[in-house]
């Protein structure tokens, strides 16, 4: 019948248009330039930037100290400490090229001493972030937020910056559920 006939005209045009604003936003993503920065000691946020990596298709990037910390855990937070109360920038080992070419800039790192640690720091400053959207990923191992995002958001504006993601490091290894739901939520996937 002619009615039908409509009806079904219709619903090919709405799907039609439906189909093209899906792929226009899914070019728009794809078009997105993604660097994962982060530092990482116990693997930690390293397996949390892998995840990251493996839903956005992005660039990881590891941020290393020039001269690393010392292997064995009291003397690499003694070292940690000292930089903080410093307030240093210990020298990196490379650093990321052509880094105004990325859209988001992922940067992901443990808490230590209660905000990020000083390589993060060093990171944050060599590199021009201007025209990025800063999002942070963290790793805990028990002392939770304290300062991580808020001395993070010294470093971004609130247009160029996205909700962080916080997780205790014992389950980072289990994160790809957590980490999917925080990147739809924030509206990267």
């Amino acid at each position: 019948t002619p009615y039908y006939m409509k009806l079904l005209k219709s619903l090919f045009i709405l799907l039609a248009i439906f189909s093209c604003l899906y792929l226009s936003a899914q070019t728009k993503m794809n078009d997105q330039k993604i660097l994962i920065a982060y530092f990482s000691r116990s693997g930690n946020t390293k397996a949390i930037a892998q995840e990251i990596q493996y839903f956005t298709k992005g660039t990881l990037f590891e941020i290393q100290k020039d001269t690393p910390y010392p292997s064995e855990y009291k003397a690499c937070t003694e070292v940690a400490k000292k930089e903080k109360d410093n307030n240093d920038r210990p020298p990196l080992k490379e650093s990321v090229k052509n880094i105004v070419d990325y859209d988001i800039v992922f940067v992901g790192y443990p808490n230590w001493w209660g905000t990020m640690p000083m390589p993060v720091c060093t990171f944050l400053d060599n590199h021009d972030l201007d025209n990025a959207i800063l999002i942070p990923f963290c790793t805990h191992g028990g002392g939770g937020e304290q300062n991580l995002f808020r001395d993070f958001a010294k470093y971004t504006t609130p247009d160029k910056s996205k909700k962080g993601f916080l997780i205790h490091g014992a389950d980072a290894r289990d994160a790809e559920n957590a980490v999917s739901k925080w990147l739809r939520e924030i509206q990267v996937l």
